[in-house]
């Protein structure tokens, strides 16, 4: 079986345009045909009317200073074309004569029918004829002309086949520089098209550093700047996916091989089963359980599955509580816990998702901020909002690392224990607690020496 022919969207788009451009010129090729015939013919028609009229009215006029005969004009016939050269000669400018080439013949007759000018045939029956009156209202003659259809039946057979064939020559010519100009059109208008395409290509094959030349500010070239935005998302994704599942199975196999280590040690004898090694086998359970329900937490908020139960409440009431149920933790470690609140803050938003962001944050000054230095929670009002501010004491985060620290699994220090650095996504899911009430979260570097981080929430 013959397969199907597949045009491409070049050679639809040069059939397209072609065909349009052939159309319009075949329309315009038989309409200037027509246009020409037809107002070429009411031309000579009208010239020969006006010439004749004038003819007979001059007529009529030596007729009657000639004593009321015409013997004048049969010994004179060369009067009349003497009489039509002197109409040339001073034309009507609103009705001229048509060219020599496009005249008529015409016959002069008296009032008994007997040409006195003219050719030697006898005048046509149907052709123009105009009364040669005297003052008196007498006919005493008449002029009559051959019709037009029979003069561009028989003189016009040359220049119409010219004027074909000149016409149709031009379109050709025509055809040929549409076909140029229709050709150079598709592959400038598809140029920007078959890059997308093999960009596309690229991108589907898993090349996410296929990029696009922006060559325009058109649609395409906004479509070009939104592929290009699109492949470095994907790259920038997929980076993140392979560190993401790097840092789960790291974070994973260390509390695992423990676990199996210490369970080996005690099914082969080496380890006895005391109270210790039970404390030693919870904590490394808490630790993958934690892990666990952190990226359970870190997938929900991601997908915005978290049920957000979103009502008109206090942030001041909201972070005293919070606070409170640090102290003794904090007072374990001899830190101080300052809080800088108004007496009241309005906020449309859900208790218990910001109550798990401002814990979160407290926590994490908690771990990073060494024995006896303090954590100071301001909130403020902004123009638009409110603006709420965690700054603790050293050690603080270097500048390079402060736009990392919201990333899955970062921790400023590499040698940092999973018991005081935990699992590195509380941030992460700070984050998106944030973002899903609309607000901004940043860090910098506190005036205390730490850590600042700074929450804003739009009114």
């Amino acid at each position: 079986m013959l397969k199907k022919l597949r045009l491409g969207i070049s050679a639809k788009l040069f059939i397209a345009i072609f065909s349009t451009c052939m159309l319009i010129l075949i329309i315009m090729h038989w309409g200037v045909r027509l246009s020409f015939e037809h107002g070429f013919i009411d031309y000579i028609k009208r010239g020969n009317e006006q010439r004749i009229s004038l003819l007979s009215d001059a007529l009529a006029e030596q007729y009657q200073q000639h004593d009321n005969n015409w013997d004048f004009l049969r010994k004179d016939d060369r009067l009349v074309f003497r009489m039509l050269r002197s109409f040339e000669q001073n034309p009507d400018a609103n009705n001229p004569f048509p060219p020599h080439g496009w005249r008529t013949m015409f016959w002069v007759l008296d009032q008994h029918y007997k040409v006195m000018v003219g050719p030697h045939s006898a005048p046509p029956a149907d052709g123009p004829r105009h009364d040669i009156k005297t003052d008196s209202g007498h006919v005493v003659g008449w002029v009559v002309s051959a019709p037009v259809e029979r003069l561009t039946r028989s003189t016009d057979i040359n220049f119409d086949q010219q004027q074909r064939r000149t016409s149709w020559i031009i379109v050709g010519l025509a055809m040929l520089l549409a076909a140029l100009v229709t050709w150079l059109m598709s592959r400038g208008l598809l140029a920007p098209v078959k890059r997308l395409v093999e960009g596309t290509h690229q991108l589907a094959a898993g090349d996410f550093a296929s990029r696009v030349e922006v060559s325009s500010q058109d649609e395409l070239g906004r479509l070009a700047q939104d592929f290009n935005r699109l492949a470095g998302t994907l790259e920038k994704n997929e980076s993140m996916r392979r560190a993401f599942m790097a840092d789960i199975s790291h974070e994973l196999r260390t509390p695992l091989a423990i676990l199996r280590g210490e369970l080996e040690a005690l099914q082969d004898g080496v380890r006895k089963l005391t109270p210790q090694s039970i404390v030693s086998l919870q904590n490394e359970v808490a630790t993958l359980t934690k892990l666990v329900d952190d990226l359970h937490q870190l997938s929900l908020s991601d997908e915005g599955a978290l049920a957000y139960r979103k009502k008109n409440i206090d942030l001041a009431a909201l972070l005293e509580m919070a606070a409170g149920a640090f102290r003794e933790r904090y007072a374990s470690r001899q830190m101080r816990l300052e809080l800088h609140l108004p007496a009241f803050a309005a906020q449309f938003g859900d208790p218990d998702r910001l109550f798990q962001l401002f814990t979160n944050l407290i926590e994490n000054s908690l771990r990073y901020s060494d024995a006896g230095g303090m954590l100071r929670i301001t909130l403020v009002a902004a123009e638009t909002g409110w603006r709420l501010r965690f700054d603790d004491t050293p050690p603080g985060v270097s500048a390079q690392h402060l736009q990392q620290i919201f990333e899955r699994f970062f921790r400023t220090e590499a040698s940092r224990s999973r018991a005081s650095g935990g699992s590195g996504l509380g941030l992460a899911i700070c984050q998106n607690i944030v973002e899903a009430h609309d607000g901004t979260i940043s860090a910098d570097h506190s005036d205390l020496g730490g850590l600042r981080i700074e929450v804003h929430f739009p009114g």
